[in-house]
This record gives structure tokens, C-alpha cells and sequence, in this order.
């Protein structure tokens, strides 16, 4: 499960990160390799080439903006500490390669998925050291022990609960569910993948800024609900949106338990949502074209997962604004929000 957004300029900061990384002195001081030094193009052809590639393809910004507004949120005065909105970015994007190779995925952000471009081997050690390089970054920043002691804390409990999330999205089959238990398994597949990483999102600007507990608990459990309702606004977009079937056939494909999956099991009776789920099964195994199954969806569900994800966000944004009190930030954060929301459709 993953969405779209926003697009981020061919030349990324992102990119300018890896660049950085890759310089003499600061793997020098990183890696501790005495002075052996290895040649840059060996670097550039190992490492340096796949993740500039893939993270100077147009992509999201949307995350790195939630953590400016975090920081505001959370009382911190100024810019946002340099880089610091980049690293859930950086997270997500190892998220992404890593997702591509284990959904065996074509193309990613208009050019082929990183593993199809340089081989399973190099994209999948490219995916995981983008779960680690946020963790190094943080010690380059001027932080305060406690700060970046917090953060290191929260990165890692989001891995923890991304890959527990991401477990039962390749895990877990419709087929293999019964009726009464997709809504929960899909519930908790979003709010530990998604929703945490949203969460993580809206939550270091406010650790960074030393935002009140209150606050910070308010901003976590809004970031936790925005992922989930943006989760859902992908999975319906798959579905009835032309532009991104593509989307929605590949998890019909492949059987996953999506949001449109757990919307028909609570509205459906036992004799069509058996029937409904045996067509996936014919989608996934005997080569009934995705579509067939597709077009009875949309017929079903129509927009009431548009609404259903709306209904969530508006509930979350009410419970955050009276918890933090009307605040400028809080209508820039409405607006990044609607903006995304379109992008779905």
C-alpha cells in the first residue's frame, strides 16, 4: 500500500543529500575505512547512480512539508532544522524500492521500478541502507542529545511497525480471510505502514521544536489517522479513477486486502461477498481479466470511500484544531491536505 502526491524538482535536495554522502571526508568519517580509499565510480556504480536516480525522480514532498508544519505546530521559531524534513522522505523512499521488489513492480515515478533498472540485488541494498542513512543524518545536525536520542527513538519504532504492516500486505490474501476479518487486517496493515509513517511525519518537526507532550500526542495521533484516510483515497483512486488502474489492477491482481476490499465486506451480504471474492480469486489464478472484477466494484462502493476517507480526515483535523486552538499553520496544513486529496481522483 502505498499513494502519490506531489512532485519534487528534477534535481532533488534529496539527490544533493547523497551527493554529500558520498563525498571523500564524510564516508571517511562515517565508514572508519583508514584512509583505504575506493574509487568514486565504484561508489557512483555500487550505490551513488541507483539512489540518485530514483530520488531525482518527481516524487513526494508532501511528508517533508508535514514536517515544517510540525515544527510550527509544535512552537519551534525559524526555518525547520536544515535537512531534518528531508529524512522521513529519505525513509520513504527505501520504503518504496523495497515495495516495488516485493510487489514485483514494473515502473515507479515514470521510469522502471529501481530492481527492473539495476537488478534485485543493488535496488533491494539501495532500499535498505534509505531506512538507515536518516539515522546517521541526524548525528550532522545540531540537535540536542535528548532531541536526537527521541528521534532516533521514533525512526526506529516506525520501522518496526512498517514492516509489521507491510507483512500483512504481502502476506495476507483475500482469499485466505474470511468475511468478518478483512476490515480489521486492512485496518491495522494501514495503521502500521501508512499510518505510521505519516505519523513519524507530523511528529519530528514537534520533538525537534520541543513541543509540549500534549502537543506532541495530538500531532502524532492526527498523523496516524491522515495516513490511514490517504490510504484509503489510494486504494479508491486504484479503483475508480481511469488514470490510476493501473494501480488498482496490479492489487487485484495480486489479491491484496485493500481498503475497497473491507468496505465490501461490512456492506455486502455473505452470498455476494463470497462471490465477489471468488471472482478475485479467478483475477488472481485463471486469468479473468482485473477489469471484470473492477467494474463490479466501482458499481458497488460508487463514492463512498471517497467519503469515508474525508469523513476521517475532517474528524482528525477537528480533534487536532481543539487540541492546538486555531492557529495559522493549522490552515496551511488544510490546504497541503486538499491539495493531495485532489491528486487521488
Amino acid at each position: 500500500m502505498t499513494n502519490t502526491a506531489v512532485v519534487l524538482e528534477p534535481t532533488s535536495p534529496l539527490a544533493d543529500l547523497v551527493d554529500a554522502h558520498f563525498r571523500e571526508d564524510a564516508l571517511d568519517s562515517l565508514l572508519d575505512l583508514g584512509g583505504v580509499r575506493v574509487p568514486k565510480r565504484a561508489w557512483d556504480a555500487a550505490l551513488g547512480d541507483l539512489l540518485r536516480d530514483f530520488l531525482s525522480r518527481p516524487g513526494k514532498e508532501f511528508r517533508a512539508r508535514l514536517v515544517e508544519i510540525s515544527w510550527t505546530l509544535g512552537g519551534g521559531k525559524g526555518l525547520v532544522p536544515r535537512d531534518l524534513s528531508l529524512l522521513v522522505e529519505l525513509l520513504h523512499a527505501g520504503s518504496l524500492i523495497i515495495d516495488d521488489i516485493e510487489d514485483e513492480s514494473t515502473y515507479r515515478r515514470g521510469k522502471p521500478a529501481l530492481h527492473r533498472a539495476y537488478g534485485v540485488p543493488r535496488a533491494l541494498n539501495a532500499g535498505n541502507l534509505l531506512y538507515f542513512l536518516p539515522l546517521s543524518l541526524l548525528r550532522r545536525m545540531t540537535l540536542s542529545e535528548g532531541v536526537e536520542l527521541e528521534l532516533h527513538r521514533r525512526f526506529n519504532d516506525t520501522l518496526v511497525r512498517c514492516h509489521h504492516g507491510q507483512a500483512l500486505d504481502v502476506g495476507c490474501r483475500v482469499s485466505e480471510l474470511s468475511q468478518h476479518e478483512v476490515l480489521a487486517t486492512v485496518e491495522a496493515s494501514t495503521r502500521l505502514k501508512t499510518g505510521s509513517l505519516t505519523e513519524l511525519a507530523t511528529t519530528v518537526g514537534a520533538v525537534a521544536a520541543r513541543a509540549p507532550w500534549e502537543v506532541e500526542c495530538a500531532l502524532s495521533a492526527f498523523g496516524r489517522e491522515l495516513g490511514v484516510a490517504l490510504q484509503m483515497l489510494d486504494d479508491w483512486g486504484g479503483i475508480m479513477s481511469q488514470k490510476r488502474l493501473h494501480k488498482g489492477h496490479e492489487d487485484l491482481v495480486l489479491e491484496r486486502l485493500t481498503w475497497p476490499w473491507a468496505w465490501l465486506a461490512t456492506s455486502l451480504d455473505a452470498l455476494e461477498y463470497t462471490r465477489l471474492a471468488r471472482l478475485g480469486h479467478d483475477v488472481a489464478h485463471s486469468g479473468v481479466h482485473p477489469e471484470v472484477l473492477a467494474e463490479e466494484m466501482r458499481a458497488r462502493i460508487g463514492d463512498h470511500g471517497k467519503r469515508a476517507a474525508r469523513a476521517r480526515l475532517d474528524r482528525a483535523l477537528h480533534t487536532l484544531s481543539a487540541a492546538l486552538g486555531h492557529i495559522q499553520a493549522l490552515g496551511e496544513l488544510e490546504s497541503e491536505i486538499d491539495r493531495l486529496e485532489a491528486s487521488y481522483e
